[in-house]
């Protein structure tokens, strides 16, 4: 008897010592967004139930600047972007998408007082790109090209014809691909590490000689090529089918490619990205200054009370910003855009950084239309003090000349001003979902009183 009690007591002591193991593995994930690593919940990351990896929604939905609601009765989460609405609730294996029901492989979860849901999902239904590294424990995510894709179907116009890749090839650095029709692929890039990724829509694999298969990843040899690191490729979806190519590259400052279709073929020509490309320094002792309008092309950011575009706001702003600045004897400008398009992210960054750029000015415009009584500006700048002392020279000019409410100026995590280099600081101006605001801010007047409040702000830091 007395043995059995003291086995029982050292079991029970080695259950304390031994320690458990969840499948959740928080500590060792990470999930990267447009080359940005997000900050994941306290002890929850990437989690993977019933075989379906799932990420925390409310993270990857803020910082895509979605506005995100929790409903603590009906365990039910929100998700809106303009007209864009996306509702879930947990336990529940289908959610709403602009009023559409769609189902889910498995349903959200509440883990430790966080909502995750499906990757796929995710993927799907918030227009992401998606990688897993199942290795390293890390999910990529990347904001695609919003147009759909161009694809020469049959003669017979069936909708339903399933297009074939039927060779992959690498060789004088170009990717051909052999299919049964033109067609061209969604190609978006990606940063540490740099990828080339292309997404051919309505496409299965044909008569390969190495067919991965479902759920696996096929490799092409990429031994002697001193760019390119891995060649890799898969069926991405199976319903519609579509076929991913993911080219690495190795030793490259910049995505430089030429792609052309002709009969049966894409090709992807990569022939420069030995070369850095050039950059552009001023060299005529003059400050440089870099503004940036926000969003652009294919990105319209968010949407006002009267479903105006953020992106025809920040442009508009940030000419008149550089038509002042141009009158400054002492001060270089440089737009990231000056017409409607979208450079990326890392595109606006490597822009200044190459420059060696002084000041860097993001314009933006916030939105919440589920809480249209939301006002004011507010100044973001990241850890740097010489972003902050730039933030507080700006905001408070702003303040000045607009009479808006003060938000104030603050420290946070966004791409454009972490990675440049120099005083880096992103405004928000107002509210484009307050009635109010909204109107004051579409007003020329006002707008030419923002666009010297900007300059005076960066007057006063650069002391001109």
């Amino acid at each position: 008897m007395k043995n059995s009690i003291l086995i029982l007591l050292f079991s029970m002591l080695l259950l304390f010592l031994i320690p458990m193991h969840t499948d959740a593995a928080a500590n060792q994930t990470r999930i990267i967004l447009d080359g940005q690593e997000l900050v994941l919940p306290k002890d929850v990351g990437v989690v993977n139930v019933q075989n379906n990896i799932m990420i925390p929604i409310r993270v990857v939905a803020e910082n895509l600047k979605f506005d995100v609601k929790w409903d603590q009765t009906t365990q039910n989460v929100h998700i809106q972007q303009g007209a864009n609405a996306v509702s879930l609730t947990v336990g529940k294996n289908e959610a709403s998408v602009s009023n559409n029901t769609v189902k889910l492989n498995v349903a959200p979860q509440m883990i430790k007082n966080t909502v995750v849901v499906p990757l796929r999902f995710v993927s799907e239904e918030m227009g992401l790109g998606v990688e897993w590294n199942n290795s390293d424990k890390i999910v990529t995510l990347a904001s695609l090209a919003s147009s759909t894709p161009i694809v020469s179907l049959p003669a017979s116009g069936d909708s339903t014809v399933t297009n074939l890749i039927h060779e992959i090839n690498y060789a004088n650095n170009q990717l051909v691909v052999s299919l049964d029709h033109e067609v061209n692929p969604v190609i978006t890039t990606l940063q540490n590490p740099a990828r080339i990724i292309m997404d051919f829509p309505a496409t299965n694999f044909g008569n390969m000689q190495d067919v991965p298969s479902a759920g696996s990843i096929a490799k092409l040899d990429t031994s002697g090529l001193p760019n390119v690191k891995d060649i890799r490729y898969s069926l991405y979806k199976n319903d519609p089918a579509q076929v991913r190519i993911v080219i690495e590259l190795n030793n490259v400052s910049s995505f430089n490619y030429k792609q052309q279709t002709s009969t049966g073929k894409f090709i992807l020509d990569l022939s420069m990205i030995n070369d850095p490309g050039p950059t552009t320094p001023v060299s005529n002792g003059k400050k440089i200054v870099v503004i940036d309008a926000g969003h652009g092309g294919k990105d319209p950011g968010t949407i006002s009370i009267t479903q105006k575009h953020e992106k025809d706001f920040t442009l508009a702003l940030s000419l008149k910003v550089q038509a002042l600045l141009k009158n400054e004897p002492g001060i270089e400008v440089v737009m990231t855009r000056e017409t409607d398009v979208y450079p990326t992210r890392p595109e606006r960054v490597k822009l200044a950084n190459d420059l060696k750029a002084d000041v860097f000015v993001s314009i933006h415009a916030n939105s919440v239309l589920a809480s249209p009584q939301a006002k004011g500006t507010e100044t973001y700048y990241y850890q740097r003090e010489s972003s902050k002392e730039l933030a507080n020279c700006i905001h408070e000019k702003l303040i000045q000349a607009l009479g808006f409410t003060d938000r104030g100026v603050k420290n946070r995590s966004l791409q454009v001003i972490r990675e440049t280099t120099m005083a880096a600081v992103l405004l928000e101006i107002g509210f484009l979902s307050n009635k109010e605001e909204e109107e004051a801010m579409m007003l020329e007047d006002n707008q030419n009183k923002a666009a010297q409040a900007i300059v005076d702000g960066i007057k006063e830091y650069l002391e001109l």
